[in-house]
């Protein structure tokens, strides 16, 4: 059986602390991570050394991370997306990481770090630390596989009411692009961008909610509201947990979407800078890969540490490769992303 009250529990947590602090820890770091990042197995390395856990504070979006930055919050370490990467070195909120004190750099794909945005003769701004899926989640026993083979399902009625989609841009836009015929979001012009648009008021029509956090959806599928959403491998490992009747359509004929997340040095952070290594590098260890993909569904972009992990646990996890057509989210315009954040404003509110 479903353990529906523990979902609902666990997501009534999330989102408690998506912009809080957990509590108070090792006062002389503070990481501001995605909900769910908190969990000592990922960087056990760290507490070994200093016998106590980072002070966390949490987020369920990009841009509530940012504003919040932007507010005067304090932190040391950020965990945003790619995309975001521009946004902070415009706001002048970063600096450039040391890669010489990071050993597992040097076991990192290039892709990761191919663009100007992350890395250029300045440093390194951006740490790549795991990267997943964005693709459709669905109910297998209420959803027939013919049903999911195109993104057209989040438009067909008869799902309306039993979907849901990100309150996320990033996602969001990623799947109106692929939909309507986009796979590289760093080329998109203004009847791309209106077609994309025109799709997701469509889709809009359908949509039960805009879930901000993975557990928030699991509960709403396990209970039965949702039968059909475009998620990331969290909600899919925490299903699979619970014995229920997932599938990850990541081969739509139109495409899926990938995307990376890393850690940001803050400027001026008030702890540690040394503790900051300490961090990411435990965050970056051999020991640290398997929790995070058993947990959260993610791989890391430590490549010496990713083949230590079986095929058989990557499949489990949604995260061996797969053919077709994949949206990047590597970093994008800012202009063309503040556009697209409000563009997805306009469309919730019914626009």
């Amino acid at each position: 059986m479903i353990r529906t009250g523990l979902l609902l529990a666990s997501a009534a947590t999330a989102l408690a602390l998506s912009s809080a602090a957990a509590r108070a820890d090792d006062a002389e770091l503070t990481v501001f991570d995605w909900a769910g990042f908190g969990l000592p197995e990922f960087y056990q390395p760290y507490i070994d050394k200093y016998g106590d856990k980072p002070t966390f504070a949490f987020f369920g979006d990009d841009d509530e991370a940012f504003q919040k930055l932007t507010t005067g919050f304090k932190v040391d370490l950020t965990q945003p997306c790619s995309q975001m990467v521009g946004k902070y070195r415009d706001a002048g909120l970063i600096e450039p990481w040391d890669t010489s004190k990071i050993p597992a750099f040097a076991s990192m794909d290039p892709a990761f770090t191919a663009s100007p945005v992350i890395k250029d003769d300045g440093g390194l701004w951006f740490l790549p630390i795991d990267y997943g899926y964005t693709a459709i989640g669905y109910n297998t026993k209420e959803v027939p596989a013919e049903d999911v083979a195109s993104l057209e399902v989040f438009r067909n009625p008869k799902y309306a009411g039993r979907i849901a989609l990100p309150d996320n841009t990033d996602d969001v836009w990623a799947l109106a692009l692929l939909a309507t015929g986009v796979s590289d979001w760093t080329k998109v012009d203004d009847a791309q961008f209106a077609a994309a648009a025109a799709w997701l008021r469509e889709a809009h029509a359908n949509v039960r909610v805009y879930w901000s956090d993975p557990a928030e959806l699991a509960a709403l599928m396990t209970t039965g509201e949702v039968l059909v959403s475009w998620t990331w491998n969290d909600t899919v490992m925490l299903l699979k947990g619970e014995d229920f009747p997932i599938g990850f359509q990541r081969q739509a004929k139109e495409g899926a979407s990938t995307f990376f997340c890393g850690y940001i040095n803050m400027k001026d952070g008030p702890g540690s800078e040394e503790k900051a290594y300490d961090y990411v590098n435990a965050f970056l260890s051999e020991g640290s890969a398997k929790p995070l993909l058993d947990n959260i569904g993610y791989a890391t972009t430590n490549g010496a540490a990713l083949a230590t992990i079986s095929p058989e646990d990557l499949a489990r996890a949604e995260m061996t490769p797969v053919d077709g057509i994949q949206l990047a989210q590597v970093p994008l315009d800012q202009g063309l992303r503040q556009r697209m954040l409000e563009e997805f404003e306009l469309i919730k509110s019914g626009f």
